[in-house]
């Protein structure tokens, strides 16, 4: 009798973990989905108005304003606010700092309404969208841990930030093309390990609590960038510039 109510206390608890995950990863997309339609509605406000072409570009010579070098560096202040601050501030914060971070992505975003034409656009986004649906669902229903697979993919991206860096002064095509391919590669692996390390802390976490929500909206922070790089690189993979 003793071990059957062991029994069903392991099965209730399992049972409850399960539930706590639903509930946590259902919040970690609805804030993700948020800040993409937040970043999608701006981005394409600006290029539908002109304003990158008034404010974010010289119309005389071309080159970028002040304002383009602000737009594109300001979203990382956030995400660094966001990281540092996590602590301290509370649920609303980083609930605002996140939607305007995605904000400030849209802005930045926009440039890619006149750098490409918007047959490659969607693709790219579609494109994008199915490999971060079936990567989510891999991520949160396979059993494998993919701890060591994200410590390598981690290692992956620093060393794809510094051949960035190389080929901004190079400006080869061939290497642009490489780190396009390896950034597919890297950020489609991400996504599987995010998902599955979320729903982890999702299984730990209490429904309801002013901590998850924080941990919820700092998770979406995570699949917002994994979806967006890897539709930057698909794009800059297949995209034929206007």
């Amino acid at each position: 009798m003793e071990e059957r109510n062991q029994f069903n206390s392991i099965i209730d608890a399992v049972a409850q973990e399960k539930t706590m995950a639903k509930s946590f990863m259902a919040n970690v997309f609805s804030y993700m989905f948020a800040g993409l339609f937040v970043t999608g509605f701006i981005a394409w406000y600006f290029a539908d108005s002109e304003m990158v072409s008034t404010y974010l570009f010289n119309m005389q010579t071309g080159n970028p304003t002040p304002l383009y070098y602000i737009a594109a560096f300001a979203p990382l202040g956030f995400v660094l606010i966001m990281g540092m601050g996590y602590k301290r501030l509370s649920a609303s914060a980083m609930l605002i700092l996140f939607l305007a971070f995605a904000t400030l992505m849209g802005v930045s975003l926009s440039t890619i309404f006149i750098t490409y034409n918007m047959g490659d656009v969607s693709t790219a986004f579609f494109s994008a969208s199915s490999v971060f649906a079936v990567m989510a669902v891999v991520g949160y229903t396979t059993t494998t841990d993919l701890t060591k697979l994200g410590n390598i993919l981690y290692m992956g991206l620093i060393a794809i930030l510094i051949a960035m860096v190389i080929n901004f002064f190079m400006q080869s095509s061939m290497m642009s093309y490489v780190i396009s391919v390896i950034g597919v590669i890297i950020f489609t692996g991400l996504t599987a390990y995010d998902v599955q390390k979320l729903k982890r802390i999702g299984e730990g976490s209490e429904i309801g609590t002013a901590s998850t929500r924080k941990r919820a909206i700092y998770g979406a922070l995570d699949l917002y960038l994994d979806f967006i790089n890897l539709f930057l690189f698909l794009l800059r993979l297949i995209g034929g510039r206007d």
